[in-house]
Order: structure tokens, then C-alpha cells, then sequence
């Protein structure tokens, strides 16, 4: 995977079944130098290794930073070579391999380059003209009868995917067709909440983790204030498949009103509706990233989706459940090789949202309090967390993270090492509690890259603005301090294209629906985590946009909601109000039930209407929020529900000329201003 690109650097990352050693070499293209056929004989791009550690005992991640010469060139194509040379001895890598020994994308990996292409090809994303963006990849989404009958009526003849199918894949169609014209590439590819799905995983992907785990040997690990000893015997238990809320621990019901209204019930930790089969181990976390990026692991390994014996005790219910998810696996599954293509030849950068680690994850102060005062439920935050870091925040920002990475290699590598405090194989306890007490006191999972215009990856999730007024009501998706530090950034800055997982501007009716179940008692029930949730959030946050030193320009990337819309925002009565843009782009593998939709949408259009005198009961009664209409959009409709992913072209001040949504079902979807 081809992750963070500077003029000076690339970082690469990727998962090798042996360990090796690496070279890389940067190749601005040439157009009088003829193909390259086999390594180059010029000396590599000097090599930083950040982190090379034993996932398992066939398992090895890498971490590489290549460092150009000289500073790359932007507006052309740049191709890179990785040669591997495998290490006969691990224990002292010192002695480099012959030349002989190396071994170029050619010989261990043609299928990540595009047809007619010796090598990956990239865009340097120093001047920022189109982005790529999107959130929400669920490996097992699927429409029903009904619903894929009515989609598939509008549905393109020439579908990379259909109406239920991969963004990526859609994307990597697209960027087939445009490889001799390396100006319409994408620069950089933005993924921002919910890359896996920790807490609603399919029957038949959990049986293609447990084969990964076995067969890569991804260590064990004791799970504390658990029904069972380890993940060995979470594995053999009868709660594994389907019943693992049997498992997961619980949180004591809402007091006042809640009970009253809803019944004093006991409600779980977890709260996601799919949580049958919640991944609880680090390793489960680590060999889902592998199935979700990837298509080698399931041919290499022979990973098979149907496992008849796993079944043995389950209803017909359960059966049948089971049968539908692999349908929707397979069509996943299908697709990986055309998703890892895409991953080595756009730049990604990645945010972590609450599926990435459990549903409504630091919702609120109550949920903190019974989430982490539990050393269970601890434990698997925890693991959710570590998997984002090697897997995701680690090419994001690998410097900030140094710290941490070095110390969950330090846990890896002991693990497969016998020691006095755990046998081999198994992950040392007091080194994993260690390293999860470190990650919830990270405060640097946000990030910035200093293109033009500048590119600001917001943190909504871990340092949250708690309620004061009561435990259970929504937090801030920003606490005061973050916010001060994400003003502080944005002073004197001309543009800026500002992520934020959930929309800043949102749709006010769902918002209002679920501050009403806030009222009751009952955010939980309805995901109520958006930026007016939380009155000092919102009004720090929207003071940002009235400061006369911020940008001029904001571009705001959002995703999470499983639909895409796109909003023209001003100031209400003032003079030089900042253009602000909200284009959100969801899901790339997910979508909000049709129908509801469709009638919250309308709803939505008639009961906050521009002169409605509702608009003036939401915080953002100052400002003025013009939704844009897209191209396929039936009359009263400004929603779009559909799988796929964005994109944004930019101009050389930093505003969208252009916003697209390219859909499963053959689409390129304008989001048009108002005239």
C-alpha cells in the first residue's frame, strides 16, 4: 500500500509471509527513457525502516519511508520500484544480500501495476487538484430482494460492481481508463471512518479469520474479566459464531426518564445491532485488516468462506444467514485484487471512526465510564485501537507515532519468544495493558500535510468535549483544548480542506430526530453524534468559520452517515463570510435503508425549507446552508444513497469545481450549485 507522499518521501506499507529486506528507488517518468526491465542501476532512494515486526510466525509487516535525492516533481507520473531480498537470518540483518538475491515488483508482484505498466504509478500530492474520499467499507453489505429490485431499475448496463458493490473497485475501474492521462489522477485517496467493521463481522468472514490466525501463526493472548482463559478457547467455545453478546460484558441501564420510557433493561457495552460476532482479539483485528486489503491471503492461504462443521448446532435461521453473507463475501472477495492494485498507486491516508472499533465508541461519559472501568471491555477497545495503529495510523503519520509503534513491536516480537511471564506464542499481559494504557492517552492520531491547499485530518473521536449536565448525553466530537489546537493550524491559511468524520453541516432533520432521543434518555438508540450535539463543540467550532484570521477557503471531507450530499455554506449577514464547502461521501461499501431515506430526505426538504421558521431552533440559525442537487436526483430529492466513492477537484485557490460521486452501478453522480 502506497500511504503518506511528500515532495521529499513515500511510505509504504505491506505485509510479507517471510521477513525481508527492502529497497526502494523513486522514477519521475521520462518519456525518452525506454521501459525499465528488471531493477535499475541507479542507487536506491535512501531507505528508512519505521517498523518491520512479526505479526506472526509467517507474518512480517513493513513499514518503509524512501526518501528522494532531490524533491520530486509534481504534475507528472512517478513510478516506484520495491525490491525484496529475503533474510536467511533474522536474528542479524546486517549483512546485505547479493544482487542477485533482489527480486522487483515484476517477479513478486505484476498484478499491482495496471496493464502495459512495468511498475506503480503515482501523482505527487503537493498541489492538491483532485481527491478521492470516502467511509463506510462493510465487507458483507447486501440489499435485500426488494431493495436491489428497485435500484438496479437505474443501474448502468456497464456496472463495474451493481448497486451493493466496492467504491474501491469502482474507483480502480475509473483510474483503468485514465492511465495514459496522468493528470486526471487522483493525488491522494482519503478514507475517512469505518475502513473494517470491528463490531459487525459475517459468520463466514469470522471462519476466514480463524483460518488466517492458524495458518500465519498470529499469537495468543489471556483476556481479562472474560468467560473464557484466552483466545484459544474463545475459538472452541459455543458462543464464538453468531452468539458473542453472550460474551461481551454489560453496562447497568439509563437511570430516570430512559427507565421510565424504555424499560430498566441491563444494555450492553457494545451497542452495534451486528454484533454477533464482535472481534475481540488482537489478532482477529490484525488478520481482518489482511482480508479486507487484500486478495493474497485468501488465495495463498486458501482461505474458504464456507465451513460446513462451523455450523454444526446453529438453527436453520442461522444457516441461511450464514449462506446469504457468503453470497455477499464472495462478490467482496472478488474484487480485492482490482482493491489492492488501486491501494499501491493512489496515495491513502486514513482516520479511524467508531466501527473501526466499536460502535457509538466515546459516545458519552457514561459509555466511557462503563466501556473502560470493565477489563474486558477494555481489552477489546484496546486491540481495535493497536490494529488502527499498525494498520492504519502508521502510514498516516509515522514519526508522531514512533513511540507506540516501537513498543507494539516490542510486543509482537516477545510473543514469539518464550519467556518468563508468557509462553511462547502468546502476547506478554502486562506488555499489552501497557501498550493500551499508552494508546488511550495518544493524543496524536490527528495529522497534517502541507500541500496547497493545506490538508487537516481531524481527531472526533478520542478527545471528546464530555456533557456537563449529564453523563449519558452526547460528548463534543472535539473538546475545547483539540479545538483550540485545530484553530491554531488553521490561522492564516488561505484554503484548507479540513476531514471530519461526521459532517460539521448535516442533515437538520436527523439531527433533530436524534437530539428528541437524547431528550429521552436514549442517544445510544439512534448514533446521536453530531457536531450540534454538543452546544459548546458546535459553538466553538462554528466561531471558527466566523474568524476573520481563518481560511477564506474550507473544504469539509466527511463521511459516516452512508449517504453522500453536497452543501454550499455562508454567513448570514456579514459582507466577507469564508466560502465553506460540506461534501460527504458515504458509503463505499454501505447504504442507508431506500425507502427511509427517501422519505426523511423529502421531510428534510419541506420542514427546513430556506424561510422555514424551524432553521431559527438550530444552532446554525446564523448561517446559510444551500444544499446542491445531483444530477440523478428525482424531483424533491438531494440525498444520494448509493455505494461508491467521491471526488473533488480543486482550483488554484482551493474551491470545488467540480463534485462527484462515482457509483457501483456505472454512474458519475454532479452534485450541481444552485443558479
Amino acid at each position: 500500500m502506497l500511504r503518506r507522499v511528500t515532495p521529499d518521501s513515500i511510505v509504504l506499507w505491506l505485509v510479507t509471509s517471510r521477513p525481508q529486506q527492502a529497497r526502494v528507488w523513486l522514477l519521475p517518468e521520462d518519456e525518452s527513457r525506454p521501459p525499465l526491465a528488471g531493477l535499475p542501476d541507479t542507487p536506491p532512494a535512501r531507505l528508512t525502516e519505521h517498523l518491520a515486526i512479526p505479526l506472526g510466525t509467517h507474518a512480517w509487516l513493513m513499514l518503509l519511508e524512501a526518501h528522494a535525492e532531490s524533491p520530486l516533481p509534481a504534475d507528472c507520473a512517478i513510478a516506484y520500484e520495491l525490491a525484496l531480498s529475503e533474510r536467511e537470518d533474522t536474528a542479524d540483518s546486517s549483512a546485505a544480500p547479493q544482487d542477485g538475491d533482489w527480486h522487483g515488483i515484476a517477479e513478486w508482484g505484476p498484478e499491482i501495476c495496471y496493464p502495459g505498466e512495468p511498475l506503480p504509478r503515482f501523482r505527487l500530492p503537493a498541489k492538491l487538484t483532485r481527491i478521492a474520499h470516502g467511509s463506510c467499507r462493510k465487507p458483507h453489505h447486501g440489499l435485500s430482494d426488494k431493495e436491489a429490485e428497485r435500484v438496479c431499475a437505474n443501474a448502468s448496463d456497464s456496472a463495474p460492481e451493481g448497486p451493493a458493490g466496492d467504491g474501491l473497485v469502482a474507483l480502480d475501474h475509473w483510474l483503468s481508463e485514465r492511465r495514459t492521462t496522468p493528470l486526471e489522477w487522483p493525488e491522494v485517496m482519503l478514507f475517512t471512518g469505518d475502513q473494517i467493521y470491528a463490531d459487525d463481522v459475517a459468520g463466514p468472514m469470522l471462519g476466514a479469520i480463524d483460518q488466517v490466525i492458524e495458518r500465519l501463526g498470529l499469537p495468543e493472548e489471556t483476556l481479562l474479566g472474560a468467560e473464557v482463559s484466552d483466545s484459544r478457547e474463545l475459538r472452541q467455545h459455543p458462543s464464538h459464531l453468531y452468539h458473542r453478546p453472550q460474551l461481551l460484558p454489560d453496562m447497568p441501564a439509563n437511570e430516570g426518564l430512559a427507565a421510565s420510557f424504555f424499560g430498566a433493561k441491563r444494555k450492553p457495552i457494545f451497542t452495534s445491532t451486528g454484533a454477533d460476532n464482535h472481534l475481540i482479539g488482537l489478532s482477529e483485528v490484525v488478520a481482518m485488516y489482511l482480508l479486507v486489503w487484500s486478495d493474497v491471503p485468501w488465495a495463498a492461504l486458501g482461505v474458504e468462506l464456507e465451513d460446513p462443521s462451523a455450523l454444526e448446532g446453529h438453527d436453520e435461521a442461522t444457516r441461511e444467514r450464514h449462506a446469504r453473507e457468503a453470497r455477499h463475501l464472495a462478490r467482496f472477495r472478488a474484487g480485492l485484487g482490482q482493491v489492492r492494485r488501486l491501494l499501491a498507486n493512489v496515495s491513502s491516508l486514513m482516520i479511524f471512526d467508531d466501527h473501526d472499533v466499536t460502535d457509538d465508541w466515546n459516545l458519552s461519559a457514561a459509555w466511557e465510564k462503563a466501556a473502560y472501568g470493565n477489563p474486558f471491555s477494555r481489552r477489546i477497545i484496546g486491540n481495535a485501537l493497536t490494529g488502527y495503529l499498525l494498520c492504519q495510523g502508521a502510514g498516516n503519520a509515522p514519526r508522531a507515532l514512533g513511540e507506540l509503534l516501537e513498543q507494539a513491536s516490542e510486543l509482537f516480537t516477545d510473543a514469539h519468544a518464550d519467556t518468563e511471564t508468557a509462553p511462547e506464542g502468546h502476547f506478554d499481559v502486562e506488555r499489552q495493558e501497557a501498550l493500551i494504557a499508552r494508546l488511550e492517552r495518544c493524543e496524536r492520531w490527528d495529522y497534517q500535510l502541507e500541500t496547497t491547499p493545506a490538508l487537516i485530518v481531524a481527531d472526533t473521536r478520542t478527545r471528546r468535549w464530555r456533557s456537563e449536565r449529564k453523563l449519558s448525553h452526547p460528548s463534543g466530537l472535539m473538546d475545547w483544548e483539540a479545538l483550540c489546537e485545530l484553530q491554531q493550524r488553521l490561522v492564516e491559511q488561505h484554503a484548507v480542506v479540513l476531514v471530519s468524520p461526521a459532517p460539521v453541516f448535516g442533515v437538520k432533520l436527523i439531527e433533530t430526530i436524534q437530539k428528541l432521543f437524547t431528550f429521552a434518555g436514549k442517544p445510544l438508540m439512534v448514533d446521536a453524534e453530531n457536531w450540534m450535539a454538543h452546544q459548546g463543540a458546535a459553538s466553538v467550532m462554528l466561531n471558527i468559520f466566523r474568524h476573520s484570521r481563518t481560511p477564506q477557503h474550507f473544504v469539509i471531507l466527511s463521511g459516516d452517515v452512508h449517504y453522500s450530499f453536497a452543501y454550499d455554506v455562508r454567513l448570514r449577514h456579514r459582507r466577507s463570510s469564508p466560502h465553506i464547502w460540506q461534501i460527504t461521501s458515504s458509503g463505499i461499501r454501505n447504504r442507508f435503508p431506500v425507502g427511509l431515506l427517501d422519505v426523511l430526505d423529502r421531510l428534510n426538504r419541506w420542514l427546513y425549507a430556506p424561510r422555514s421558521p424551524l432553521n431559527l431552533l438550530t444552532r446554525r440559525r446564523n448561517m446559510r446552508i444551500t444544499p446542491r442537487r445531483h444530477d440523478a436526483a428525482s424531483h424533491g430529492e438531494r440525498l444520494l444513497n448509493a455505494c461508491g466513492i467521491g471526488l473533488v477537484d480543486l482550483d488554484a485557490k482551493g474551491r470545488p469545481i467540480a463534485i462527484r460521486q462515482l457509483t457501483t452501478e456505472g454512474r458519475e453522480v454532479h452534485f450541481v450549485p444552485r443558479s
